[in-house]
């Protein structure tokens, strides 16, 4: 497994269901080796910090597949991500939610084109301390309680949520403003974008986040499924219970399959990357990302995500191509 050290509205999973190597002719060269073709040239990529062990553990396959491209992967944000995405900074974006209205008037402002792929399936992970032994569930309606803006400086001890918790101050961690994980919860669970309070721990590097919930039993934090589970040892998950489910399901823990069948709402969630239509005029571009959803299936689950369908990453991969083909110039 690929080691984690750099390591965010409810979505409907089921609107993401529903190739061929075609290579441009600038800005990078190809070489024959034996039988294999071989790509040279730079790729440069950057956001998502949920998104990152994915791409992370592609371009570590890759670099071994083809030694002369260099794949640099870098971790601001989703939110840090799009801004260098949208200037033409990068040629990949990681990114753990879709691009917003801003965005997408920068990218067009620019110049810039793009194809969105989803590449995973990821679960929005609360988590307290193994200390914690009071919360054995939250409902998504607590939670709005805890993180929504008026919460700041007025909900400050775990009993103000349930009467029977602790007479205790409430510790929180998660994310950055920048973060799309921090978009998602806070639309998901506030009911608004980027709406929060800002009296909590905040880091784009979710080991921090764990390391600091870790040691607190009076913390509660959440960050993507793979984080939590490289250290279950030394976190607990809570179950969600969605009470706007009509169907009353109860408390759900994240899970490979509750996230696929998308059981755990509303925090179950596609992770994204997205690519410039200019940068699929270069072969080492149209190359990596070929081998990104091949290699996808298998190493989003190696890094604890959920892969997509098989039938998903085939119609991505046909996507892809007719994108290639429209901008081959």
């Amino acid at each position: 497994m690929l080691n984690l050290k750099l390591s965010s509205t409810r979505f409907n999973l089921a609107l993401l269901l529903g190739g061929s190597l075609l290579l441009g002719a600038c800005g990078g060269n190809q070489k024959e080796e034996g039988n294999a073709t071989a790509a040279t040239g730079s790729i440069e990529i950057d956001g998502s910090s949920t998104v990152y062990p994915i791409t992370e553990a592609v371009a570590e396959e890759y670099r071994a597949e083809a030694p002369d491209v260099k794949v640099t992967v870098g971790v601001s944000g989703t939110g840090g991500g799009m801004k260098k995405f949208t200037h033409g900074a990068i040629d990949i974006a990681n990114a753990s939610r879709g691009i917003n209205p801003a965005e997408d008037s920068i990218a067009k402002a620019n110049g810039i084109s793009y194809i969105q792929m989803p590449v995973a399936f990821d679960g929005l992970t609360v988590v307290v301390s193994h200390d914690n032994d009071w919360v054995k569930d939250i409902t998504v309606a607590e939670l709005k309680k805890i993180w929504e803006p008026a919460a700041q400086g007025t909900i400050k001890k775990w009993n103000q949520i349930r009467p029977e918790w602790p007479n205790k101050e409430i510790h929180l961690y998660g994310p950055g403003v920048e973060s799309g994980t921090y978009d998602y919860f806070t639309e998901a669970v506030v009911g608004k974008s980027h709406s929060s309070r800002g009296d909590y721990t905040a880091s784009e590097d979710d080991n921090v986040l764990v390391q600091g919930v870790a040691t607190d039993p009076l913390a509660l934090g959440f960050f993507g499924f793979a984080y939590y589970e490289e250290n279950q040892s030394k976190l607990r998950a809570i179950p969600v219970d969605d009470q706007n489910d009509s169907n009353g399901k109860g408390a759900i823990l994240p899970s490979q399959e509750t996230v696929k069948n998308g059981s755990y709402a509303p925090l179950s969630r596609p992770l994204f990357i997205y690519v410039n239509s200019k940068a699929v005029q270069r072969p080492a571009v149209v190359d990596f990302v070929n081998f990104y959803l091949d290699s996808a299936p298998e190493l989003s689950k190696e890094v604890g995500y959920i892969p997509m369908p098989a039938e998903q990453y085939k119609e991505q991969q046909q996507k892809f191509a007719d994108f290639v083909k429209s901008n081959k110039k």
